[in-house]
Parts: structure tokens; C-alpha cells; sequence
């Protein structure tokens, strides 16, 4: 089993394409195993910080604790769906229990108990096949429709001699 485990970590790493990731979290040394697995870390601190950097640098995923102190990520979350909608957020959380409406702008969802693998997964999960998805679905939308024949056959409407006796 754990070699299973291994391979599987060793290719999803491999895997990893040096995508920018802003952390906005309190101990951004806590999310050294992004940076491990080939993902460029933008860090801050606080919510005003990581708003900052977010105006100022190209990223392609944020990992956003929600207790941030003054800010709540929620709030952070909202800001920046705002202004850049398709950016995936996933959201640190210490535990469940959550008001109604905190994770409205959150992707993905992870709790500091599940542990830095399951982050990691989470971010590789939303920054390949959520990417991948949205890339697929944007060539269907600009692909041209396909011509379709009408259900009636052209034979039909051509006028069928009758034969009289």
C-alpha cells in the first residue's frame, strides 16, 4: 500500500507546472509543501497584505486561511472574486461549523486538520483539472455549432406523381 502511496505522489509532483500560488496565511511556513512539490509561493500575513500582492502579481491559485484576524477570509474571498472571478480559492479552515454565507467565493474547501497533503491535492486538483475544465468548456463555447439537417427528409417535399387509370 505505501508504495502505491509513494508512486502516486512522486508522479502528481511531477506534475506540478510552476504555477504561482498566493498564500494568505498567518504561518505561511505551514505550506512549505506546496512550494516542495514545484508551486512558486507569493506570501502574506494578513488579509490587507494578500489583497496588496493580489493587485500587484499575476497568481493562479490562493490558499486563504479564513481566521485571519481583522479580516476574515470570507471577506478576502469576496474581494477578490470581484475582480478576478476565475481565480480558485481554497479555503483553510480550523473546523466545520461556519456561518451561512462564509464560503460563497471559496472553490474548495480544506480544514488545517486534514493535514498539508490534502492541501496540496486540493490546489494540484483545482489548478489541473479545474483548468483543464474551464479550458474545454471556453473551445466548446467558441467552436462553431455543427450544421444539422432538419428532421424532415428533402424527398418529402417533392411532389410525387400519382397514377391515374
Amino acid at each position: 500500500m505505501n508504495r502505491i502511496v509513494e508512486r502516486s505522489t512522486v508522479y502528481l509532483s511531477e506534475m506540478a507546472t510552476n504555477s504561482t500560488v498566493l498564500c494568505i496565511h498567518r504561518d505561511p511556513a505551514q505550506l512549505r509543501l506546496l512550494k516542495e512539490n514545484g508551486y512558486e509561493l507569493v506570501t502574506a500575513t494578513n488579509g490587507r497584505e494578500g489583497l496588496r500582492l493580489f493587485g500587484s502579481r499575476h497568481v493562479d491559485a490562493i490558499v486563504l486561511e479564513h481566521q485571519l484576524g481583522l479580516f476574515d477570509g470570507s471577506a478576502i474571498a469576496a474581494k477578490i472574486k470581484q475582480v478576478r472571478p476565475e481565480v480558485p480559492i481554497v479555503m483553510l479552515i480550523d473546523h466545520l461549523e461556519l456561518p451561512d454565507g462564509a464560503l460563497k467565493s471559496a472553490d474548495a474547501l480544506v480544514t488545517k486538520s486534514d493535514g498539508a497533503h490534502l492541501l496540496w491535492a486540493t490546489v494540484h486538483f483545482i489548478l489541473t483539472v479545474k483548468l483543464a475544465e474551464r479550458q474545454e468548456g471556453s473551445l466548446r463555447a467558441q467552436a462553431p455549432t455543427p450544421l444539422r439537417r432538419t428532421s424532415r427528409s428533402r424527398a418529402r417535399n417533392v411532389a410525387r406523381p400519382t397514377l391515374l387509370n
